[in-house]
C-alpha cells in the first residue's frame, strides 16, 4: 500500500500543498480573524530563526505579543531578533539558545523558564530531517529525538504553565507526509532496514499528530492543533530537500503563507472555537488520513508511544541539572 499511499499524496500535494493551493484557499479567509491585538501575551517558538518559525514569530511580534525565540544557534538567534525588532517596533522579543535534540538541555531550559516567565501559547515548530541514520551524544536517533522527543519534552515540562493561563494554546507544526505513514511503535528510532530520512521524518510527523490528539483528551484547559504548512520555500527544504526542491521550487509557498495557519491558530478566536487535538491545513481541519490507505492505528499503540516517550523523557529528566 505504500506506492498508493505515496502516489495519492503527491497529487493531492500538486493539487492543495503548492502556492496555488494557498492562493486558492486563501479567497475563503477572514481577514479579521488575524487582525487582533496580543498585547500581554506571551508567545514561545521554537526554530524561530529562520523558515515558518521566524515568519510566524514576526506575525506575533507585530500584532503586540511577546515573543521568545527558541534557537540551537545562539548569532542567527539574535539576527533573527533585530530583525524581528526592526521590522515590527517591538522591543518584547527575547532568545533562548536550545538544542531540541538534546532532552537534558529541555529540561533544565523549561525548569528555568517556568521561574521566569509567564506562557499562553507554545509553538512547536523546530524539526530537522537528517537524510542519514544519525545518533546524537545521548544516543537517539536524531530526526526521533528533535521531532518527537523534544517536543514531547518541552510540551509536558510546560504544561505546568501552560495550565496557569487563560486561553493556552498549543500548536504543533507538522506536515502531510504524515499521511503516508502509519504509526510504527515497534522502531521509534529507526534501527533496522533501510534508513531512509523521508520517510523517518514522515513518521515522526505521524507522532506528533498522535501526541496532539493525545494531549488533547488529557489537558481540556489547552487547546492542541497539529498542523500542515503546505510545501514552502524554506531553508530546511533547500537544504533537506534539495532534489524535490529544485523539482518544485517555482511552485512552493513563500514563508510567510507557510506560517499563515500557524498565525491563524496561535491568535485567532475562531481556531479555538473549534475542538481540541484537530489536524489544519490553510485554516482548516482535515482529515489524518487518505482514503483507503491503512494508516489507522489501534489505541493500544497510541498509549505506547505515550509510555515510551514519558520513559525516555524521565530517564533524562532525573540526571539533568537542577
Amino acid at each position: 500500500m505504500s506506492w498508493y499511499r505515496n502516489t495519492v499524496w503527491f497529487v493531492k500535494g500538486l493539487r492543495e500543498y503548492t502556492r496555488s493551493g494557498y492562493e486558492s484557499a486563501s479567497k475563503h479567509f477572514n481577514p479579521a480573524d488575524v487582525e487582533v491585538d496580543v498585547s500581554g501575551r506571551s508567545f514561545l517558538v521554537t526554530g524561530a530563526n529562520s523558515g515558518i518559525g521566524k515568519a510566524t514569530a514576526k506575525e506575533i511580534a507585530r500584532r503586540g505579543g511577546a515573543v521568545h525565540l527558541v534557537c540551537r544557534n545562539k548569532e542567527r538567534a539574535e539576527v533573527a531578533k533585530g530583525e524581528i525588532v526592526t521590522d515590527t517596533g517591538n522591543r518584547n522579543i527575547f532568545v533562548h539558545v536550545v538544542d531540541i535534540s538534546n532532552p537534558r538541555e529541555i529540561w533544565t531550559f523549561a525548569g528555568k523558564f517556568k521561574n521566569e516567565h509567564k506562557l499562553d501559547v507554545l509553538i512547536n515548530n523546530a524539526g530537522c530531517m537528517v537524510n542519514s541514520r544519525e545518533l546524537t551524544e545521548d544516543g537517539l536517533e536524531k530526526n526521533f529525538a528533535t521531532n518527537t522527543l523534544g517536543t514531547y519534552i518541552l510540551t509536558t515540562a510546560l504544561l505546568p504553565l501552560l495550565e496557569k493561563a487563560d486561553d493556552a494554546r498549543v500548536i504543533t507544526v507538522s506536515s502531510g507526509g504524515m499521511l503516508v505513514q502509519k504509526l510504527n511503535v515497534s522502531d521509534l528510532q529507526s534501527g533496522s532496514g533501510t534508513f531512509d530520512g523521508t520517510m523517518v521524518y514522515a513518521q515522526n510527523k505521524r507522532q506528533q499528530v498522535v501526541l496532539t490528539e493525545q494531549w488533547a483528551k488529557a489537558h481540556r484547559n489547552i487547546h492542541f492543533s497539529v498542523m500542515h504548512p503546505g510545501w514552502a520555500d524554506t531553508p530546511a527544504v533547500r537544504s533537506s530537500m534539495p532534489d524535490f526542491y529544485q523539482k518544485m521550487k517555482n511552485m512552493l509557498r513563500t514563508e510567510a503563507q507557510g506560517a499563515d495557519t500557524v498565525l491563524w491558530l496561535a491568535v485567532s478566536s475562531e481556531a479555538t472555537k473549534l475542538p481540541s487535538g484537530l489536524f489544519f491545513q490553510d485554516r482548516q481541519p482535515v482529515p489524518t488520513h487518505l482514503p483507503l490507505a491503512s494508516t489507522y492505528s489501534p489505541p493500544e499503540d497510541e498509549e505506547k508511544l505515550m509510555e515510551v516517550l514519558e520513559e525516555l523523557s524521565q530517564k533524562f529528566k532525573s540526571v539533568s541539572p537542577g
